[in-house]
């Protein structure tokens, strides 16, 4: 027979629905799941403890009366005897008193302890012992005792004496019967508690499971509010769970929509806004140029010093509008899908050729050593980080110093350090660097200042890129600043 399908199948439906019910309700459900196998195995631990207290309390009293009448019947038969045998000599009525008296005690044991036991042996033997005692009577209590009468009571006794006998050696066998009995309930209570604790596995997995039911939503909230972090609005947050986790990822949807309409609308104007900048700036810069080269005539020395903070000027608010469009691949998310193969060393080398006149300016040293690294990432963003570290460096080096890049592989990591040999950073600045905007202390031959916004680009590309970044410096002691960022999935080149 085929299995039915789900939509067939109205228990698979309700367990697919599990997701659906409300966190309350799902919590007192998981909690009523793990709870109930628990209580059942506990209630029916307590019974068979119960019965077997109750089985072992009846064991105690009937192995105490079998033993008692065991004992009493041997003594009292004894006694039976004597006094039946003196009677029939001396003929007293004081004998045959104390020999009726301990007949009836004798019957009395023979009915209500063996007579009314539930062993079908024991009661059979206690008829038959009866019966014999009462034989016994004709012959104690006839009228007339004829010489040979005492003879005639000797095989009686006999009888009796051997069945007392059987009836001690049925009573042990019933005893040893209880007693086996109260050992086999024994053993089957103690399986009985081991088997329980299997429940403790079950329910173990029973809370796993809603545990996961209810944690698992969660986490992918958790991931959707750290891809909205990363600045990364691309990815709808669409979850099926319960209605309270769902009005939080329709709100998160929400939420994400306008963030995302809002950041195209900020990208689209940085995009035009630098556009139209730079296109008359150009013309103004190609205008200050000719000026400043006296290609249209001499300049005097006042319009020389005009044209040159013109120059200055012009060059600074095109740092500005590169900073720009730097800070607007920080907003633009497009971006962050884009994840190539990259290798580190070529990519390094293409930054330094575009920084080739900065450095020759300021006759720089720059040595790249370490490791071939490959690197998944976005090859766009990775260049802006290197050229915003690789562009303080410069800056802040003195003249005919060096600049030192290493990269390195720490357990599928890339480490890449920028190393200059500047007046360094103080520790209470070294936190406000990356605040946008801020400019520390300019180098004294620097002229242009810069946008505040290097440092701040850096570090929110390295964290949309799950890397980090960490600035060390100590001026009091040794000059230079050492930047190490470090970006995930990276591995060696082999050639």
């Amino acid at each position: 027979m085929l299995p039915l399908p789900i939509k067939q199948a109205p228990w698979l439906k309700k367990l697919f629905a599990l997701d659906a019910l409300s966190l309350k309700k799902l919590t007192l459900l998981g909690f009523t799941l793990v709870a109930l196998p628990l209580v059942i195995a506990l209630i029916y631990g307590a019974s068979q403890i119960n019965r077997l207290s109750s089985q072992g309390a009846s064991a105690i009293l009937d192995v105490a009366a079998l033993t008692q009448t065991n004992r009493e019947l041997s003594q009292t038969l004894l006694k039976i005897e004597r006094y039946a045998s003196q009677y029939l000599v001396l003929q007293d009525e004081e004998l045959k008193t104390n020999y009726v008296r301990q007949r009836e005690k004798l019957l009395g044991y023979l009915e209500h302890h063996l007579s009314a036991h539930r062993d079908d042996q024991l009661r059979e033997l206690a008829e038959q012992f009866s019966a014999r005692l009462k034989a016994l009577d004709n012959l104690v209590m006839a009228s007339a005792v004829p010489a040979n009468q005492l003879e005639k009571l000797q095989p009686q006794f006999t009888h009796l004496a051997q069945l007392g006998q059987k009836i001690s050696l049925r009573t042990n066998e019933v005893i040893n019967r209880h007693t086996g009995q109260l050992t086999q309930s024994a053993d089957d209570l103690s399986a009985v508690m081991l088997y329980s604790l299997l429940i403790i596995p079950l329910t173990l997995i029973i809370a796993a499971v809603f545990v996961a039911l209810i944690t698992k939503p969660l986490k992918q909230l958790i991931a959707g509010i750290e891809r909205l972090e990363r600045g990364n609005f691309e990815h709808k947050i669409r979850l099926k769970s319960s209605p309270e986790i769902n009005e939080i990822a329709e709100a998160l949807e929400t939420m994400r929509t306008r963030l995302h309409a809002l950041e195209l609308q900020k990208s689209s104007f940085i995009r035009h806004i630098s556009h139209e900048l730079k296109t008359p700036l150009a013309a103004i810069r190609e205008g200050t140029e000719l000026l400043y080269d006296n290609s249209v005539g001499e300049l005097n020395s006042g319009q020389q010093e005009i044209c040159h903070i013109i120059r200055d000027s012009v060059n600074r608010l095109q740092c500005h509008i590169e900073d720009l469009l730097d800070f607007n691949i920080v907003l633009d998310s497009t971006s962050l899908q884009d994840s190539e193969k990259v290798h580190v060393r070529p990519l390094i080398k293409s930054v330094l050729a575009d920084r080739k006149l900065d450095i020759q300016r300021k006759r720089l040293t720059v040595n790249v050593v370490g490791d071939e690294v490959v690197l998944h990432t976005n090859t766009k963003q990775l260049k802006v980080i290197v050229d915003n570290l690789v562009s303080n460096a410069i800056k802040y080096s003195p003249e005919a110093s060096s600049i030192e890049i290493h990269t390195q592989i720490e357990q599928e990591e890339l480490a890449l350090s920028v190393k200059d040999q500047g007046p360094g950073i103080d520790k209470a600045l070294q936190q406000k660097v990356f605040d946008a905007f801020y400019q520390g202390p300019a180098p004294t031959e620097q002229t242009i200042k810069s946008s505040g916004l290097g440092l701040t680009i850096v570090k929110e590309l390295l964290m949309r890129l799950n890397g980090t970044i960490l600035l060390e410096s100590d001026p009091a002691k040794t000059p230079g600043t050492l930047v190490t960022i470090s970006l995930p999935r990276a591995k060696k080149y082999k050639e």
